[in-house]
């Protein structure tokens, strides 16, 4: 009798640590699994300004794990798209981070790629800690760590910057341009104006410009297909300060400012400019301030 007390007891232990097994695996499952996931919200009037969409969706308490991840966001002037073969939805603060194969494009025809990404939908905030690549038109920036709004308008690349800027026949740009930055790389597209920070230097085809920072000014477009105040990527003028060093063949200029226009191919050199010339042919196209 005692025997099979035993066996009994036994036999109902095994099966309550089962029952305990099978309640530990459920507790770190989804709570809903879904095919086709959609959210969405409304702006102003029931306007819809955003939406994302998932090919299946685990459902956890916190979270939406998601597949093959598409994000619109409609701006009054851009829409953008996010894209991601994975991606996690934070119910409670709105924050969705996509991640492999994670693009952004635009309505005006920005792109970049990346790794991963985080969009701060109620700040309209992206930003990532891995490469980035931004292309539009015929300029190429390359980049550790981006943080901007989602239609790329106004973004900072955060290091080891480097941007191509390839020739544009008949709008000024006829020369190939590289720029590299220890960073940051500020952008703001409504300003027209990009800002690189930190060891800039500028290669062109005759000449190297050396500087502490440098601010190149673009010229906007009027086109009934773009956004208003649209930049493009014709340069009028390249503006170098701090520690300024110009190198063209054995020719060296410093000073603590230049300013190069594209459009007349001149240099002005101010703030006690210095030249060591090897020959007198190559600078005549440099003026000097004080």
């Amino acid at each position: 009798m005692m025997f099979r007390f035993i066996l009994i007891f036994l036999a109902l232990s095994y099966q309550l640590s089962a029952v305990s097994l099978i309640s530990a695996q459920n507790t770190q499952e989804s709570d809903q699994q879904i095919n086709d996931f959609s959210l969405s919200g409304y702006g102003e009037k029931g306007k819809k300004s955003w939406e994302i969409f998932g090919k299946s969706a685990d459902v956890f308490t916190e979270d939406v794990q998601l597949d093959d991840v598409i994000g619109n966001l409609y701006g009054e002037d851009e829409d953008v798209k996010l894209t991601g073969d994975k991606g996690k939805f934070n119910k409670e603060n709105g924050q969705l981070r996509l991640e492999d194969n994670v693009v952004i494009t635009t309505s005006s025809g920005a792109r970049l790629t990346t790794d991963s990404l985080e969009w701060d939908r109620k700040k309209q905030v992206v930003s990532t800690d891995d490469p980035v690549n931004i292309e539009r038109d015929n300029m190429i920036a390359v980049a550790i760590g981006v943080t901007g709004e989602p239609n790329l308008s106004k973004v900072s690349l955060e290091k080891d910057v480097r941007v191509d800027i390839k020739p544009d026949q008949g709008q000024g740009n006829e020369e190939k341009i590289i720029i590299t930055c220890d960073g940051p790389l500020e952008i703001e597209y409504e300003k027209n104006i990009a800002t690189f920070y930190n060891n800039v230097k500028v290669e062109r085809e005759d000449s190297t410009i050396y500087g502490d920072r440098l601010d190149i000014y673009f010229s906007t477009i009027d086109s009934s297909d773009s956004p208003p105040g649209f930049m493009h990527n014709k340069i009028e003028k390249i503006v170098a300060k701090g520690n300024v060093k110009i190198v063209r063949g054995e020719n060296v200029s410093y000073s603590q400012e230049a300013v190069y226009t594209l459009v007349d191919k001149k240099i002005i050199l101010s703030g006690r400019p210095k030249l060591v010339i090897s020959s007198t042919g190559d600078f005549d196209d440099a003026s000097f301030g004080n």
